[in-house]
């Protein structure tokens, strides 16, 4: 059995999480600069068995798209040609922002450490996996 993966895509940082082999438990993997997403992305499917890929789909309040729909639907074509063979999903990722900022105010974090945007991605992407695998 192979990893899922998510991705909190953002226009300057990607979140990133990773479940284990057994597709049990989520955790947050890193935070990658988006321009070199595709060539992190090529090493770690080489180390790792990776059977779904998870990508964020932010949605307005009202369920519209958000602005940034259109960025991410170039990077899931640039993504198709470059793993033709990697299965995608779509999961709304709405309030995972909100979510990661107040795991990090219930963990202790201090407020320098919450001002760390990367590692808000990184949570958001781990809470979308948590939700993926909840309710799958």
């Amino acid at each position: 059995m192979g990893r899922i993966l998510a991705l909190d895509y953002g226009s300057k940082r990607t979140g990133i999480a990773i479940t284990d082999e057994l597709q049990l438990i989520a955790s947050g993997l890193t935070t990658v600069a988006t321009p070199e997403l595709l060539d992190f992305l090529k090493k770690y499917f080489t180390s790792e068995k990776v059977e779904l890929v998870l990508v964020g789909e932010p949605k307005q309040k009202d369920g519209t798209p958000s602005n940034i729909e259109d960025e991410i639907q170039k990077f899931l074509k640039k993504f198709s040609n470059v793993f033709p063979d990697l299965q995608v999903k779509r999961v709304d990722e709405r309030y995972t922002s909100k979510m990661a900022f107040q795991t990090m105010i219930d963990s202790g974090l201090k407020k320098k450490q919450r001002q760390n945007k990367a590692l808000v991605d990184e949570i958001s992407a781990t809470i979308i996996l948590q939700e993926y695998l909840y309710n799958k």
